[in-house]
């Protein structure tokens, strides 16, 4: 019996001079617990005097998430925030009642070659949290909780997994765990949470014998163990959570139960009312032209 509810393809994005794979949102499956979003950034080699541009650009009623496995990106927002990531490191963000930032390859690392690899996710904020006041937090790598067995090499970046607890500040149940697993060695995944899948970056592993092509992110039924189990050298994640019990609606880079609050996010940005990104103020994103008319 399959252990596999539904495999997710990725599907390309521009992001600002880089094509991911986007898994989250799907048609099929719009979130995992409370992710809402997914994007696998890279890997991608620039030369010199070139580098990623993820310009500012507005969100609300969210979290984001940033994880890199080669590179550094910088990040600033409408706090004042400004965070070099490296990788191992989490930059978390709460977007709450509203920020703005942008994400790029600093102009020193720019003065030669540099490459961009990692993950970031949107995690949807329970209702009580998406009006909060917005927060950025970084927690270098050292901080982050380490499991090691013969073969296994496991980081809990976010929420709790295998016994172990991210320092990383959440709002509703989740787990995010980064895992190295050499060839022939297996873990089993518990059923701690109701909803739980994987994102296999590189390598070769079965899920109930079942094969799993790289870049795809498959959900688990909820009951029962799940074993993973490596053919060759792999690196993937585990994620997941308990869902959210009210809808959540997207529309560009806003999250919210609320499409009047939605609405009101889209006049905010056309207007100015995010305010301006210290070191960073000018080449703002517009609202995506197609849906300018929209907004109040």
């Amino acid at each position: 019996m399959s252990l596999i509810e539904l495999t997710i393809p990725p599907r390309e994005a521009d992001i600002g001079d880089l094509l991911v794979r986007r898994l989250l949102p799907y048609m099929k499956r719009r979130t995992l617990g409370p992710f809402i979003f997914l994007d696998h950034m890279g890997p991608k080699h620039y030369d010199e005097g070139h580098g990623l541009d993820v310009r500012p650009h507005p969100h609300i009623g969210l979290a984001t998430l940033t994880y890199l496995f080669d590179g550094e990106i910088f990040h600033r927002d409408t706090l004042g925030s400004h965070q070099a990531i490296t990788p191992g490191a989490v930059n978390w963000m709460i977007a709450g009642s509203g920020i703005a930032h942008s994400e790029r390859i600093d102009h020193a690392e720019r003065v030669h070659a540099n490459d961009v690899h990692g993950l970031q996710f949107w995690i949807a904020l329970p209702k009580e949290f998406e009006e909060k006041s917005p927060e950025f937090e970084h927690y270098e790598a050292n901080k982050i909780p380490v499991l090691e067995s013969p073969g296994v090499r496991m980081k809990v970046i976010a929420g709790s997994a295998f016994g172990e607890h991210a320092p990383v500040k959440i709002h509703s149940p989740l787990f995010y765990v980064e895992v190295h697993m050499n060839a022939g060695r297996h873990i089993d995944l518990p059923p701690q949470y109701s909803e739980r899948g994987l994102y296999l970056i590189d390598g070769n592993i079965r899920v109930g014998g079942e094969d799993v092509m790289p870049h795809t992110l498959p959900v688990f039924l909820p009951d029962g163990t799940v074993r993973i189990e490596a053919a060759t050298d792999t690196h993937f994640v585990l994620l997941g959570g308990e869902p959210l019990p009210e809808k959540r609606f997207i529309w560009w880079n806003f999250v919210s139960s609320s499409q009047e609050r939605i609405e009101q996010a889209k006049d905010d940005w056309a207007k100015g009312r995010f305010g301006d990104i210290p070191g960073d103020k000018n080449d703002a994103l517009p609202l995506p032209p197609d849906r300018v008319k929209s907004a109040k």
